[in-house]
């Protein structure tokens, strides 16, 4: 066998690494405006050279070289401080920048100081901080009078609820893990069953539907049958054979199937994990003297600029080399950060530009005038590469004369009508949608029916692509449409 041995070797290869500050600049492209000022707040307490500062203040940098004891010493002194002075010029220009930026004369969305300050206050005194359903749960065991063995039996079935208020697997299984008699989790859930929202802790939907009509006195009614035994008919519609199979009249299956469909099949919807999302737009569209204008929401964005006392400290002959390195490196920081802000609006405010050059029918006349659009066209005008362009309008929204649209929305693919116009697939949505909400009830459009209605409109669209984007509607086949 041969003999085995550690050894060193030496190899060459190309990675591609992305640098940490051109990584802060792609995340302040990517989050919205909230997020960003967060960013920049957190910058701000970690850069003692940054400040948050009226931006008519504008004082001018001269610096003078260091003094040192020894001649060798005050020649590197004199050559870092040359260095940093034309390093400090650049940044300096990007201080003026970003400071214009924010004077110039270009419409800039700004609301009344008063005002803005109490919707400010408003909404965020609004903010509520949701509860789960298993905190709800808790609240109400913990003025329940159980035992302690009972309380943690009933803790077990509660961390068991899922987020759709039903118990994840079986008693069996249950008993199995934690080593308790079925017949005891069968009776701590029982119990448990008993909080709110009403058919919480159910094994499975009928159970759940079961437990709400019991809770309204109908445990012995032709409702409570239906879901106990007749639950897979009604929920794929087949109310002829239903009411076959219960002797009823269709006008009677109709009544049972409406009244079941009110109950909540899925109790802890209310408490659903999902948070509230709160939006504010960061361009504004408005029409000024007849044609739409681009208004960037600079309102929730710290004016940056380099701090005064840190340029003080670079003037003054006292500074060492050392306070100078650690004053650049803050430096560097801070107007990579300015630059970064600086390219981010402009960015973000030029792809809205070409937004309103494309989309002026629908914020005109609504969706019907929507307009397809790519992200890779609006790249090729901009000169830049397509997925900047996804990440500038990740999350952002506008406020047009229509409402309120997350930039995404207005970058859709198209289709051609017969007479040569594009339309926007989002328009062809809105067309279905609007055939189902016409629709008799008792004759539903298919989706082949569909395909022809939407042709005398003057769109030619597939069969297969109408079900994909009855789907995405969430819209149910006809046959499950269809009223008895």
């Amino acid at each position: 066998m041969a003999n085995q041995y550690l050894s060193q070797t030496q190899s060459q290869k190309q990675l591609q690494v992305l640098a940490p500050q051109l990584r802060q600049s792609l995340e302040m492209l990517q989050v919205p405006i909230l997020e960003l000022r967060a960013l920049i707040e957190q910058e701000l307490e970690q850069n003692p050279t940054l400040e948050d500062q009226p931006s008519e203040v504008n004082t001018q940098l001269e610096i003078e070289p260091g003094e040192g004891g020894e001649e060798e010493e005050k020649n590197e002194e004199m050559d870092f401080d040359k260095d940093f002075e034309k390093e400090f010029e650049v940044l300096k220009k990007l201080d003026e920048e970003w400071r214009d930026y924010f004077n110039q004369t270009q419409p800039v969305y700004k609301g009344n100081n008063a005002d803005e300050e109490e919707r400010r206050q408003f909404f965020l005194d609004s903010l509520s901080i949701s509860q789960s359903l298993q905190e709800h749960l808790m609240d109400q065991l913990s003025y329940s009078e159980f035992s302690e063995e009972d309380r943690r039996i009933a803790e077990m079935l509660i961390g068991s609820i899922n987020d759709d208020g039903l118990l994840a697997g079986s008693i069996a299984d249950l008993a199995y893990t934690t080593g308790y008699p079925e017949s005891r989790l069968n009776n701590m859930l029982d119990k448990v069953q008993e909080f709110d929202p009403v058919g919480v802790g159910a094994r499975d939907i009928s159970e759940c539907l079961i437990i709400q009509l019991k809770r309204l006195g109908l445990e012995n009614s032709i409702e409570a049958e239906v879901v106990k035994s007749y639950l897979p008919l009604l929920g794929s519609r087949k109310l002829p054979e239903l009411a076959r199979v219960l002797k009823l009249s269709i006008e009677e299956v109709n009544q049972i199937a409406d009244f079941i469909g009110t109950l909540e099949p899925k109790p802890g919807r209310a408490f659903s994990s999902d948070s509230t999302t709160y939006v504010l737009p960061e361009i504004f569209i408005q029409k000024v003297d007849g044609e739409f204008t681009v208004m960037m929401n600079n309102d929730h964005l710290p004016n940056l600029r380099i701090s005064n006392y840190y340029k003080k400290m670079m003037e003054d002959p006292g500074s060492t080399k050392e306070v100078k390195e650690y004053i650049r490196d803050k430096v560097r920081s801070g107007a990579f950060l300015i630059k970064s802000i600086n390219q981010r609006q402009t960015t973000i405010g030029n792809i809205a530009k070409e937004i309103v050059k494309v989309q002026k029918e629908f914020f005109e006349e609504g969706i019907s005038k929507l307009r397809p659009l790519t992200m890779s066209v609006v790249a090729d005008i901009l000169e830049i590469h397509e997925t900047t362009v996804s990440r500038a309008i990740a999350n952002k929204y506008m406020q047009t004369p229509q409402g309120i649209y997350e930039m995404k929305f207005f970058f859709t693919p198209g289709f051609k009508t017969e007479g040569g116009e594009q339309v926007s697939n989002k328009t062809i949505k809105d067309a279905i949608t609007t055939l189902v909400n016409e629709e008799n009830d008792l004759k539903p459009l298919s989706d082949q029916a569909m395909v022809k209605a939407l042709k005398e409109q003057g769109f030619s669209i597939a069969r297969r692509t109408i079900a994909k984007y009855r789907e995405e509607l969430n819209i149910l086949p006809s046959h499950l449409r269809k009223q008895f």
